[in-house]
């Protein structure tokens, strides 16, 4: 059966001079055809009606839209349709199910109202206001080869409970948001292309959902994606009924798309919506690549976010991401950046080659990061601050140049890590207690792993090999637990051990130390049991002043001695077993049947150093006791070589802040006296020990609490960033409340010429800390004379605060050689006369350029004599019993031979 047709034709014999009258004349079903030529009318379509073009034809609306449909299914096919009311629909579809093809709509929108079905094909809107295709109510619309294009405002705007399919389509140069879903609406794009958009490429917002599949999003003057309001969330009911009818179109979904050059995020997510990325390619934003904020959520799964000047990914607030087999990579700020309260999980993620810190933790963040791999980065690859929590199980970590772990103030547990490379391995400055567990770290230019000032910590099964100096550095009152594990190959010492530290460490294994196996600095203890110490170059264990170390069923093997020890260093030994060691020392320490044995007391005069402000005996000093600190302390002072113009001030100084403590205690206000003090001298000449001198006097006199000694420098003091020198600064003063803070070549926090430097305001941090506790600390700066005063005069208040300066001269001749024999007898050996004059003419012709040392130099200089004087006794080939039978003296006296050669320091 022929359906019945019409035809429009004005001039012709049979046809109709209009378009309307066609339509009206029309039955259903009916196909009109449509000679070219220009209609000035306005169209209306009510039944089942085909209207076809031949040729151009041009239908120009008269008043309101060129073409309304309000019902049936009515098709125009090959139509230009314009108006001169962009911001008006050009086209209005408000009820049944109307398809227009291959038509141009130029001047205004296509509107789809109501509960109209509609259907665009191969059609084109240009120069529309407001939007190019509005979709309200609950309208259903499918676009297919459709473009939009050169509008002044939206693209595509799917609005209350509408539907729109997309595919193969493009929006470009549009003004406003390329495509926007609000309400309730959902947008299926498959195959599209929104480009060049003023705002956002896609906003998706209400309760709206939207899916896009193999879809590119670029040029956008916002965001690739935006989603906001609760876009993408769904019932919980709602959505097991969606994942059980495997239906696709529910939340705000994007499979293998690409978004790129975007002027602001590529994707953000806020307030509470929620969006899921699978496949897709993020790159060239000028903002993060993904960002989510607010109470949003992300899933991200083999997701490429590279190529951004921001960071890759960015949670803030509460939002949370989870992510797998993502690519996180070439940023110009972080690869994942984490502020406020989020919660992050990332599984089989990279992050690679960013230009700040590769993976960084702040606030509240909590990361679980599980087969990760960081790398490539500045500065740190994974950094914990503030409240921030990380848990890290199998990831790597390595190209890390400032450390690879750093924890700063948060917590974090890392097991089965491997961290390589990096100045340090594993960094931990914290309140919390931080967990290594079957961790791996290497090849770090500096420390392994450095647990900082009042941190504690526990590492399990640590392996740490090949670091360029400590292996595990603790560092002032540290507490760390340490459980097995192996320290190998380091470049220093293998455990290094400062003032107040109090580590417990078992099981654990120190081969082929560079220096000492376990080196304990003034002031630090601990607790070793059950450790190998094995092949270190310089004696196994070192304890120096005032440290307190026991060994418990230690074994010592392959190194020349086991045990260096000061004076007043308390070292006890149990049950320890010692092989190929030339030297051995801790066997001979405990009588038989006995398993302890204290090695050296603490000399009478030098009591132990009190806890600080919350000591129970603080207040209740005994004045005798107190009367034989000083002098010890005194004849401490009496014993070093030269320095005769820094005692006579020393002295002086004691006898001033002794008439201070007079004064108070009689009621009396104390004189203006300034206790911080200049040290004015080049390297090796004393500064250090006269510091922790003077500290311990003013504690003796009750004018310091403590009177102990906290040594730092600029690389403690000065942030690497905006906002990070005063922190640091801060926390270094704190420490040394109640005691001395000795900065040593203080002069370098004021670079010569370098103005803007954050040195700067580590000085004005200082001065005014210094205001602050003014009762509670000293500070000594120190440093070459000519360098000293630059610093004073780079700050006012800095200079106010300095008033007096020590000078320490270099030493003489006749005082290094005093140096040398000190040495020598504290070390059992003897200088012949004929050395002694030796040692004098050698020190007179030293060249005194910048690598001499003054007490270093001295020091040095003995080091070499007996290295000389084994190699010579050796060569004599001596058995034991030659070597008996041999004069008293062989082995202790020192000859002019001994010497090192000229220039050999």
């Amino acid at each position: 059966m022929r359906l019945a047709a019409e035809r429009v034709a004005p001039g012709s014999w049979g046809g109709h001079r209009t378009i309307g009258a066609a339509v009206r004349a029309a039955k259903p079903g009916a196909v009109i055809t449509v000679q070219a030529g220009t209609y000035t009318e306005s169209l209306v379509l009510d039944k089942d009606v085909s209207l076809v073009a031949k040729g151009t034809v041009r239908l120009v609306a008269a008043r309101g839209p060129a073409l309304t449909v309000h019902a049936g299914r009515a098709e125009v096919r090959g139509f230009a349709l314009e108006s001169d009311a962009p911001r008006d629909p050009v086209v209005l579809l408000r009820g049944g199910e109307p398809v227009l093809r291959d038509c141009e709509i130029t001047g205004g929108r296509v509107e789809i109202a109501g509960t109209t079905t509609a259907r665009l094909g191969g059609c084109t809107v240009r120069r529309a206001g407001a939007a190019a295709v509005r979709l309200t109510g609950t309208g259903h619309a499918v676009l297919e080869d459709v473009t939009l294009a050169g509008c002044t405002g939206e693209g595509l705007r799917v609005e209350d409970e509408a539907r729109a399919e997309v595919s193969d389509s493009l929006i470009d140069g549009v003004t406003g948001h390329g495509v926007v879903v609000s309400g309730g609406a959902h947008v299926r794009l498959s195959r599209c292309e929104v480009r060049a958009c003023g705002e956002s490429a896609v906003l998706v917002g209400g309760h709206a959902t939207a899916s896009l599949d193999e879809c590119r999003l670029h040029g956008a003057g916002g965001q690739g994606l935006w989603t906001r309001g609760t876009a993408g969330r769904r019932a919980p009911a709602a959505e097991g009924a969606a994942h059980e009818a495997g239906d696709p179109g529910h939340g705000v979904r994007l499979r293998d798309c690409e978004i790129f050059r975007t002027a602001g995020a590529g994707v953000l997510a806020e307030d509470d919506s929620a969006v899921r990325l699978h496949g897709c390619h993020v790159h060239h934003t000028e903002g993060a690549a993904v960002f989510v904020t607010g109470k949003a959520s992300g899933e991200l799964i083999s997701v490429r976010a590279v190529d951004c000047a921001d960071s890759a990914l960015v949670v803030s607030a509460a939002g949370q991401v989870t992510g797998r087999d993502c690519t996180f990579a070439r940023t110009g700020a972080n690869g994942v950046y984490a502020v406020g309260e989020p919660d992050l999980a990332l599984t089989d993620c990279t992050v690679r080659d960013t230009a700040y810190t590769a993976v960084h933790l702040s606030g509240s963040a909590r990361l679980s990061a599980s087969g990760c791999t960081v790398t490539g980065t500045p500065e740190y690859g994974l950094r914990v601050t503030a409240r921030a929590e990380l848990l890290a199980t199998g990831c790597a970590v390595s190209g890390a140049e400032l450390a690879g772990v750093v924890v700063e103030d948060g917590d974090a547990a890392l097991r089965d890590c491997r961290v390589s490379g990096g100045r340090d391995g594993v960094r931990l400055r914290t309140s919390h207690r931080p967990l290594l567990a079957r961790c791996a770290i290497e090849g770090s230019a500096e420390t392994g792993v450095r647990i900082g000032p009042g941190t504690g910590a526990r590492l399990e099964n640590v392996t740490v090999t090949g670091s360029g100096g400590a292996g595990l550095l603790l560092e002032e009152d540290s507490t760390a637990v340490i459980e097995d594990g192996t320290v190998d190959a380091s470049g220093g010492s293998g455990v290094v051990v400062r003032a107040g530290a109090r580590p417990e460490v078992r099981g654990l294994t120190v081969e082929g130390a560079a220096k000492n196996a376990l080196y304990v600095d003034e002031g630090g203890a601990g607790r070793y049991e059950d450790c190998r110490l094995t092949g270190s170059r310089f004696p196994a264990v070192y304890a120096a002043a005032r440290s307190r170390v026991l060994l418990r069923r230690c074994a010592v093997t392959g190194t020349e001695t086991d045990l260096l020890r000061a004076e007043d260093a308390e070292v006890r030994a149990e049950d320890c077993h010692v092989e190929d060691v030339a030297e051995p020392l801790l066997p001979s320490l405990a009588p038989p049947g006995e398993a302890r044995a204290v090695l050296t007391a603490v000399p009478a005069h030098r009591a132990p150093a009190r806890t600080g402000p919350g000591d129970p005996e603080e207040g209740a000093r005994d004045p005798e006791e107190a009367a034989a600190e000083l002098a010890g302390l005194h004849a401490e002072l009496d014993r070093l070589v030269g320095l005769d113009g820094v005692k006579r001030e020393v002295l002086t100084l004691t006898r001033l802040m002794q008439m201070v403590k007079v004064r108070q205690e009689a009621g009396l206000a104390p004189p203006p006296l300034s206790r911080h003090l200049v040290f004015a001298g080049n390297a090796g000449t004393g500064k250090t020990t006269v510091a922790r001198l003077y500290g311990g006097f003013l504690a003796a006199l009750g004018l310091l609490s403590r009177g102990h000694l906290v040594e730092t420098d600029r690389g403690d003091l000065v942030g690497e960033y905006v906002g990070h020198t005063a922190p640091r600064t801060t926390a270094v003063f704190k420490r040394a409340l109640g005691g001395v803070l000795f900065i040593d070549e203080a002069y370098s926090l004021v670079p010569q010429g370098q103005m803007t430097d954050f040195g700067s305001e580590a000085v004005a941090t200082l001065v005014k800390l210094m205001e602050d506790h003014r009762d509670e600390v000293v500070v000594i700066v120190a440093g070459y004379p000519s360098e000293m005063d630059r610093l004073l005069g780079s700050n006012a208040g800095l200079a106010s605060r300095f008033t007096r300066t020590l000078h320490f001269d270099d030493y003489s001749p006749p005082e290094l050689v005093r140096i040398v024999q000190y040495q020598a007898a504290r070390h059992e050996y003897a200088c012949a006369p004929e050395t002694v004059e030796a040692l004098h003419d050698y020190f007179e012709t030293l060249p005194r350029g910048e690598r001499f040392g003054n007490g270093r130099s001295a020091r040095q200089v003995f080091q070499r004599m007996t290295e000389r004087h084994a190699a010579r006794v050796a060569e004599l080939d001596l058995s034991p019993a030659g070597l008996a039978a041999a004069e008293p003296d062989l082995l202790t006296a020192l000859r002019t031979a001994d010497l090192p050669p000229e220039g050999a320091l």
